[in-house]
């Protein structure tokens, strides 16, 4: 008896020692309210005031925040210049470099938030958080983020050269989703913030004038959609950098415009189109199409799950003081 009485007290110890522990290297919902309970609002205010200055800007956010989550996880390795020979960023990647935009945003924010809360909030947590609140503001649903997340020490530009394309299959998309732990779903989901912003002509001027090497249009694109993108990017280099909406309809709207789009053949991206006419994506477009609020609820949810890949917790990478360098 006395020696199951001595073990109990260690048992539980060693059970409050452990469950702490594990809740210490969780993501929290409520991870700053003591240390910085403006953090939200100071966020918001940020997003808001850029926002109303351009309002390209909340779709930026948004990418910003994919492109730095896919690459070594949700670190905002993406914010970090490079420094001559020493250190190679990510900005200059094939994929962000002319193209990703924002980063001046977090840059403010991120001195906000210093000034109310010094070495306290990292920058991958302020990245998450204008991403959700640009979404928001451009009219997609709200939705919790879970904070607690530390920024890293490294970059990757050879991974940042990887990321999704618009030029690339449906097969080889969903592989780069599964491998970091997203599934199909969250492909077709996600690819819906397309709803708002903008792309380059480029990104689809095959499609207008030499589709799959045919030197014809797509066949599958809508006639007056094709004429009309036809005259504002026409077959000439100069035309490449041209902006235009990916979603005509609604574009400073976050709705589910993007899914009638494509419905109606009217997707600007192949990798977009191709989520209407591939058997494994095709129900999942219709459905949202027909239901916005079922596409608002589960952006949200995969927006979570995205923000959840490779973060580092506890003692893991460091809390920047200015996101442009390591401390």
């Amino acid at each position: 008896m006395e020696q199951k009485a001595f073990k109990r007290p260690f048992v539980h110890l060693f059970y409050i020692f452990f469950l702490s522990h594990l809740v210490f290297c969780q993501l929290d919902y409520r991870f700053y309210d003591s240390t910085c309970p403006s953090l939200t609002g100071i966020v918001r205010y940020g997003v808001w005031s850029a926002i109303a200055n351009d309002t390209r800007m909340a779709a930026s956010l948004v990418r910003l925040h994919f492109h730095d989550c896919f690459v070594n996880g949700c670190d905002a390795s993406i914010l970090l210049d490079d420094i001559d020979s020493t250190f190679v960023g990510e900005k200059t990647a094939r994929a962000n470099q002319n193209s990703v935009r924002g980063y001046e945003v977090i840059d403010k924010i991120k001195a906000n938030v210093e000034k109310a809360c010094p070495s306290t909030v990292s920058c991958t947590d302020i990245l998450t958080l204008a991403a959700r609140e640009a979404a928001n503001i451009a009219g997609a649903s709200y939705w919790m983020v879970p904070l607690g997340r530390r920024d890293g020490r490294t970059a990757n530009k050879t991974a940042a050269n990887e990321l999704p394309s618009p030029f690339e299959s449906l097969d080889n998309i969903i592989a780069k989703f599964n491998a970091k732990g997203l599934d199909t779903k969250d492909v077709v989901v996600l690819s819906g913030a397309h709803t708002i912003g903008f792309a380059q002509c480029f990104t689809f001027k095959q499609r207008l004038f030499n589709f799959g090497g045919s030197r014809k249009p797509d066949p599958d694109l809508e006639a007056s959609l094709l004429k009309g993108l036809q005259t504002v990017c026409p077959d000439q280099v100069d035309s490449d950098t041209t902006l235009v909406p990916l979603d005509s309809v609604t574009t400073n709207r976050f709705d589910n415009s993007y899914y009638r789009n494509l419905v109606n053949s009217s997707g600007l991206l192949q990798s977009d189109h191709v989520l209407s006419t591939d058997n494994r994506t095709a129900s999942m477009v219709l459905s949202y199409s027909r239901y916005p609020y079922l596409f608002l609820k589960d952006f949200g949810a995969s927006m979570v799950k995205m923000a959840n890949i490779g973060v580092l917790m506890g003692q893991d990478g460091e809390i920047r003081e200015n996101c442009k360098v390591v401390n």
